[in-house]
């Protein structure tokens, strides 16, 4: 009973999370097109995007997804900061490898979602925010 639970339990976390995500991605994506259609570079859109993003995902995850108790201590905030620049480093990397190959840049970017998802959640899960 109690692996069910735990297993309820999980699920719901990564619902919220993707959730998070969502919101974030959307704050993210809008971003990343303004800045492409105002002539900025791919990757220097993609930079702006996720920033937007990443500040949207701190803000719901902190407060909806991840149980922090009192509130996140100052080494998960500096861990969620460290995550994200994987998640950035994913994502601009990718932008600008699918660009230089000629995919449009909304599409390069549409590719790095699910690479940059699924790495950085792991490492929030996992590292982050694990209960010890």
């Amino acid at each position: 009973m109690a692996e069910r639970i735990g297993a309820l339990v999980a699920r719901l976390m990564f619902a919220r999370y993707l959730l998070a995500s969502i919101a974030a991605l959307a704050s993210d994506f809008a971003t990343f097109l303004a800045l492409d259609h105002s002539g900025a570079w791919p990757v220097v859109a993609a930079l702006g995007g996720y920033t937007v993003g990443l500040i949207v995902h701190w803000i719901i995850s902190v407060r909806f997804v991840f149980d922090l108790g009192d509130g996140p201590t100052h080494s998960q905030r500096i861990g969620f900061i460290a995550s994200a620049m994987i998640g950035m480093g994913i994502t601009m990397a990718l932008v600008g490898a699918l660009s230089a190959l000629g995919l449009s840049p909304a599409l390069a970017k549409l590719a790095s979602v699910p690479v940059s998802f699924l790495s950085v959640y792991a490492i929030r899960k996992y590292g982050i925010f694990a209960r010890g």
